[in-house]
């Protein structure tokens, strides 16, 4: 029971600690913005997006101590273990992430439901296409040691692989939903709490969008249990964030129906969702690949 009683004191810290410091973080950045033009931009942003960025911050903050107290402080605990195919592992994971949101937008070009915008295409588009490559990288090594290597790591050492395994993607498809309602009251010191309160009132759209989500948590958990490393997962996580960051950039809407194809984070149609479970199938049928660990 000890990871477990460790995970609630994280999971305390980081959304109660988080809570009360977003509306400090926008008040500075509102005084910012009045002395510097470059904060103006921040300055702008929604209070719901400094609630996600406070928790996100507490979160990377809180994890060294989580896993010392874990003790899973050790790298290889974490799935970050010296292996001579980490780069392949990653290229191939990179490849199947990329090739099944690729299908989603195939069939959806194929069924007149997206065109590509060529001729609106910006002249700035192959930086930005670079930016959601960089984004897609740094966001799937984060989220892959945060989510698999530390939650799904921690809860199997409580529980069998497979329950761990559901429990964590849960866990992570919930987390995309969190402060995301955006308020139109006046910033107070409890409007962190208020807007965690709201968003635990109102569940997040179950169909398709969470349980998208929770496949694409319970394949990258499951390619961690199967190869023994996080290098396929953390590939195959970019390759999909590769996707959802540049889909605006290269392709809109032309008809279809919405609710199958999904908006432009392509994460909210039925489509999408019906390509994660093949991936998933093709996964479990797959035998654990013995941990290979090179000196």
């Amino acid at each position: 029971m000890r990871p477990i009683l460790l995970l609630l004191v994280y999971l305390s810290f980081v959304f109660l600690g988080g809570a009360l410091l977003a509306p400090w973080l926008f008040w500075l950045a509102q005084w910012g913005a009045g002395h510097w033009l470059a904060l103006a931009r921040l300055a702008a942003n929604p209070f719901h997006r400094f609630l996600g960025r406070s928790l996100l911050g507490l979160a990377v903050l809180g994890l060294w101590p989580l896993l010392r107290s874990a003790r899973m402080a050790d790298c290889r605990e974490l799935g970050l273990v010296k292996q001579r195919r980490a780069a392949a592992q990653i290229l191939c994971g990179f490849a199947l992430g990329w090739a099944s949101l690729a299908a989603v937008v195939f069939l959806a070009y194929v069924c007149g439901a997206r065109a590509p915008i060529a001729a609106h295409w910006p002249a700035d588009l192959g930086p930005r296409l670079l930016e959601a490559t960089l984004a897609a990288l740094i966001v799937a090594v984060l989220e892959e040691v945060m989510f698999r290597g530390a939650l799904f790591g921690l809860l199997r050492k409580a529980m069998p692989w497979p329950v761990a395994l559901a429990l964590s993607s849960a866990i992570y498809s919930l987390a995309h939903f969190i402060g995301k309602a955006p308020t139109t009251q006046p910033v107070q010191w409890y409007s962190g709490l208020a807007l965690l309160r709201e968003t635990c009132r109102q569940p997040p759209p179950l169909v398709p969008a969470f349980f998208t989500l929770l496949v694409a948590g319970a394949i990258l958990a499951l390619a961690y249990q199967r190869t023994g490393a996080l290098y396929f997962s953390m590939g195959l996580h970019a390759g999909w964030i590769f996707w959802l960051k540049s889909c605006r950039l290269l392709l809109h809407q032309t008809g279809g129906s919405q609710a199958f194809w999904g908006s432009d984070n392509l994460i909210d149609g039925w489509a999408a969702l019906l390509i994660l479970l093949v991936v998933f199938c093709l996964l479990a049928r797959r035998r654990q690949v013995p941990r290979e660990e090179t000196g």
